[in-house]
């Protein structure tokens, strides 16, 4: 009887923060990790990090708001490592200093641009590796939001809809799955991812002193959320929350 084949995990969206955090988190538990980002100057650094640790990684240049480029990531991961069994999807903005408009200021195309770039790629890639987990009856789906999805925060404006919609796009999966045996899942982040981009930007911002005081999350704390929700699937989503914010008035 030939061994079962190893399920591989994508990471759409790695950077050093929580990309790399969740990546090493499943990959010690024998996952084969492919990392996808438009940043391939950084790739080598990821893997020699992920390969000190005996795990498996390849990466993987591609910009996942272009359905050709995000099905050719798809496809070549499992071609390396294995049909695709777990994913976490959590794409970060393109310039981690800008800074989008409130609300009451965000126009239509703000709103556009946001679900275009954040959320459908989730759909697309979920419509991707769907199929094969359902089959297998097996897999994980994390998909990430901001804490704009649950509560009200103006100053992240179209940013805020669009992690809305991601957040219940993936409740809705997950719901779709029950007894399915795939799980998907919603990790809401309310703060500074410490080693991620905005926050290497924010402490250089303002320094040391003041970046002490900042709200920051660990990125290895949430990673091992995100296992353990994977390992469990008995809850639906975790929120992370340092920004001590919970009503309209935030």
């Amino acid at each position: 009887m030939p061994a079962a084949q190893i399920s591989s995990m994508l990471i759409a969206g790695v950077g050093p923060g929580l990309g790399l955090a969740v990546a090493r988190r499943f990959g010690r538990e024998g996952y084969p990790v492919a990392l996808l980002s438009r940043h391939p100057d950084r790739h080598e650094s990821y893997l020699a990090s992920l390969r000190q640790d005996g795990i498996t990684a390849i990466a993987v240049a591609a910009d996942i708001t272009q359905p050709d480029q995000l099905r050719a990531a798809v496809t070549t991961t499992s071609e390396q490592l294995g049909p695709i069994g777990a994913v976490y999807y959590g794409p970060g903005a393109a310039d981690p200093t800008a800074r989008p408009a409130p609300i009451l200021q965000a126009a239509p195309e703000d709103v556009s641009a946001a679900v275009h770039t954040f959320v459908r790629p989730a759909v697309d890639l979920t419509a991707m590796v769907l199929p094969g987990m359902l089959e297998r009856r097996s897999g994980t789906l994390l998909y990430v939001a901001g804490l704009g999805a649950v509560v009200p925060l103006p100053g992240m404006g179209a940013l805020a809809v669009a992690s809305a919609a991601l957040r219940t796009y993936a409740l809705t999966v997950n719901a779709a799955l029950t007894d399915t045996g795939v799980y998907a899942g919603a990790l809401v982040i309310g703060g500074l991812v410490e080693r991620g981009d905005i926050h290497r930007h924010a402490v250089a911002a303002v320094g040391p002193a003041v970046a002490a005081g900042l709200p920051t999350l660990d990125p290895d704390t949430i990673a091992d959320t995100a296992w353990e929700l994977s390992a469990r699937q008995n809850d639906s989503e975790a929120t992370f929350n340092a920004l001590g914010v919970d009503s309209v008035h935030a």
